[in-house]
């Protein structure tokens, strides 16, 4: 059933879940579509947390079973890559450590042949500004549950202008507290609360890049 991925995540069924995911890549199903499932599955986690079904020790439980699927599927997401679609830097910024949003947009981002560095949690704006001044990515991802991060946030735009490197990227932000008003307060070019909303931004901004 198409939806027995999804529902056995949700339902933190670790085995099942692992050896569904074993399953149909060795009948030769696309990575990207199974990967998409694990996705429901954990938005339905996210769901049942909200609705206090859920607490922190099955949303802990839910990302280390969704980060061993993802290590099943990494290396046949890899083989359907070429060359990269744009280089992307993520990372949740100073005062925050929470990371499975911006795993599971990392995750997705490589499925659709991005190369992303992920600097992790708690990363203070001058060691972010650091990585990109060495590679100079086409995309720079904030991500925060917290609220303590915004001003890491501003600061990191900031530090980006004053080294002459703000107009040469995309900057977003994303998770659960960040809002539109953020955005314009921080100063970035995007913010969604959407994993597949930020991806289909990347895509959207190289398909524009390639066409000037």
């Amino acid at each position: 059933m198409p939806q027995d991925l999804p529902a056995a995540l949700a339902g933190l069924q670790r085995d099942k879940v692992l050896g569904l995911v074993e399953a149909r890549l060795a009948a030769g199903e696309d990575p990207r579509a199974i990967l998409e499932e694990c996705r429901q599955g954990m938005s339905l986690v996210g769901e049942r947390f909200q609705a206090g079904d859920y607490f922190l020790a099955e949303l802990l439980l839910s990302a280390e079973i969704f980060k061993r699927a993802v290590a099943l599927l990494e290396p046949h997401l890899k083989q359907n890559s070429s060359q990269p679609a744009g280089t992307v830097v993520l990372a949740t910024m100073q005062g925050d450590i929470h990371d499975l949003g911006k795993n599971i947009f990392a995750t997705l981002l490589r499925a659709h042949a991005f190369e992303v560095h992920d600097l992790g949690v708690d990363v203070a704006p001058a060691l972010l500004v650091d990585k990109v001044k060495e590679l100079r990515p086409h995309f720079v991802g904030l991500s925060a549950l917290l609220t303590t991060t915004f001003a890491s946030m501003k600061q990191v735009t900031e530090m980006l202008r004053a080294a002459g490197l703000r107009e040469q990227l995309k900057l977003m932000i994303g998770g659960g507290v960040t809002t539109a008003a953020l955005k314009d307060h921080v100063g970035a070019d995007f913010q969604s609360t959407d994993a597949i909303e930020g991806v289909a931004y990347c895509v959207r901004s190289v398909g524009e890049r390639v066409a000037r």
